[in-house]
Protein backbone atom coordinates (compact mmCIF):
# COMPACT_ATOMS: atom_id res chain seq x y z
CA UNK A 1 0.00 0.00 0.00
CA UNK A 2 1.20 3.26 -0.78
CA UNK A 3 1.92 6.15 1.77
CA UNK A 4 2.41 9.98 1.03
CA UNK A 5 3.66 12.43 3.75
CA UNK A 6 3.59 16.06 2.58
CA UNK A 7 6.12 18.13 4.46
CA UNK A 8 7.04 22.43 4.29
CA UNK A 9 4.44 23.95 4.61
CA UNK A 10 4.23 26.80 6.68
CA UNK A 11 3.62 30.80 7.00
CA UNK A 12 5.47 32.78 4.14
CA UNK A 13 4.98 36.84 3.06
CA UNK A 14 3.35 37.31 -0.53
CA UNK A 15 5.42 37.35 -2.70
CA UNK A 16 8.20 34.45 -1.37
CA UNK A 17 8.79 31.32 -1.71
CA UNK A 18 8.24 27.94 -0.10
CA UNK A 19 9.24 24.21 -1.20
CA UNK A 20 7.33 21.37 -0.32
CA UNK A 21 7.92 17.75 -0.12
CA UNK A 22 6.12 14.76 -1.12
CA UNK A 23 7.94 11.32 0.63
CA UNK A 24 6.40 8.22 -0.72
CA UNK A 25 6.76 4.85 0.60
CA UNK A 26 5.33 1.36 0.54
CA UNK A 27 6.50 0.04 -3.37
CA UNK A 28 8.78 -1.19 -5.26
CA UNK A 29 10.17 1.82 -7.64
CA UNK A 30 8.85 5.16 -6.86
CA UNK A 31 9.53 5.37 -11.10
CA UNK A 32 5.81 3.62 -11.42
CA UNK A 33 4.05 6.29 -10.37
CA UNK A 34 3.00 9.41 -11.52
CA UNK A 35 2.28 12.13 -8.57
CA UNK A 36 -0.17 15.11 -8.05
CA UNK A 37 -0.46 18.02 -5.91
CA UNK A 38 -3.64 19.15 -4.76
CA UNK A 39 -4.86 21.99 -2.89
CA UNK A 40 -7.71 22.94 -0.61
CA UNK A 41 -8.67 26.86 0.18
CA UNK A 42 -10.82 27.94 2.99
CA UNK A 43 -14.30 26.66 1.68
CA UNK A 44 -13.40 25.58 -1.71
CA UNK A 45 -13.31 22.77 -3.09
CA UNK A 46 -9.96 21.35 -3.47
CA UNK A 47 -8.34 21.29 -6.83
CA UNK A 48 -5.63 19.60 -9.09
CA UNK A 49 -2.82 21.99 -9.22
CA UNK A 50 -0.12 19.98 -10.61
CA UNK A 51 1.15 16.46 -11.60
CA UNK A 52 4.33 15.04 -13.24
CA UNK A 53 4.26 11.94 -14.90
CA UNK A 54 6.06 8.46 -13.79
CA UNK A 55 9.30 9.45 -15.51
CA UNK A 56 9.50 12.88 -15.07
CA UNK A 57 8.76 13.95 -18.81
CA UNK A 58 5.33 14.75 -18.81
CA UNK A 59 4.21 17.44 -16.63
CA UNK A 60 1.22 20.18 -16.28
CA UNK A 61 -0.09 23.16 -13.98
CA UNK A 62 -3.13 24.32 -13.39
CA UNK A 63 -3.27 27.87 -14.95
CA UNK A 64 -3.59 29.87 -11.56
CA UNK A 65 0.12 28.39 -10.94
CA UNK A 66 1.83 28.23 -13.76
CA UNK A 67 5.05 30.17 -14.12
CA UNK A 68 5.15 30.33 -10.61
CA UNK A 69 4.96 26.85 -9.54
CA UNK A 70 7.72 23.60 -10.55
CA UNK A 71 6.99 20.29 -9.61
CA UNK A 72 10.25 18.01 -10.02
CA UNK A 73 10.72 14.58 -8.59
CA UNK A 74 13.90 12.52 -7.43
CA UNK A 75 13.04 8.74 -7.36
CA UNK A 76 16.27 8.04 -5.89
CA UNK A 77 14.97 10.18 -2.98
CA UNK A 78 11.50 8.62 -3.37
CA UNK A 79 10.12 12.20 -3.19
CA UNK A 80 8.26 14.63 -5.20
CA UNK A 81 8.97 18.32 -4.64
CA UNK A 82 6.63 21.62 -5.35
CA UNK A 83 9.05 24.76 -5.48
CA UNK A 84 6.22 27.52 -5.43
CA UNK A 85 7.84 31.24 -5.73
CA UNK A 86 5.69 34.81 -6.22
CA UNK A 87 3.47 33.37 -4.40
CA UNK A 88 -0.08 35.63 -3.25
CA UNK A 89 -2.93 34.71 -0.73
CA UNK A 90 -4.99 32.85 -3.04
CA UNK A 91 -1.99 30.32 -2.85
CA UNK A 92 -3.36 29.69 1.19
CA UNK A 93 -4.60 26.49 1.76
CA UNK A 94 -3.90 22.98 2.41
CA UNK A 95 -1.62 21.05 0.18
CA UNK A 96 -1.88 17.22 -0.71
CA UNK A 97 0.31 15.00 -2.97
CA UNK A 98 -1.46 12.04 -4.62
CA UNK A 99 -1.61 8.97 -6.87
CA UNK A 100 -5.13 7.45 -7.78
CA UNK A 101 -6.69 6.23 -4.30
CA UNK A 102 -4.07 7.42 -2.10
CA UNK A 103 -3.81 10.63 -0.39
CA UNK A 104 -1.40 11.96 2.62
CA UNK A 105 -2.68 14.15 5.21
CA UNK A 106 -1.74 17.71 3.66
CA UNK A 107 0.54 20.88 5.03
CA UNK A 108 -0.87 23.92 5.46
CA UNK A 109 0.29 26.82 3.57
CA UNK A 110 -0.56 30.33 4.66
CA UNK A 111 0.22 33.17 2.76
CA UNK A 112 0.10 36.39 4.53
CA UNK A 113 2.01 39.49 5.37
Amino acid sequence: QLQLVESGGGLVQPGGSLRLSCAVSGFIHLDYYSIGWFRQAPGKEREAISCISSSGSSIDYADSVKGRFTISRDNAKNTVYLQMIIVNPEDTGVYYCNHQEYWGHGTQVTVSS
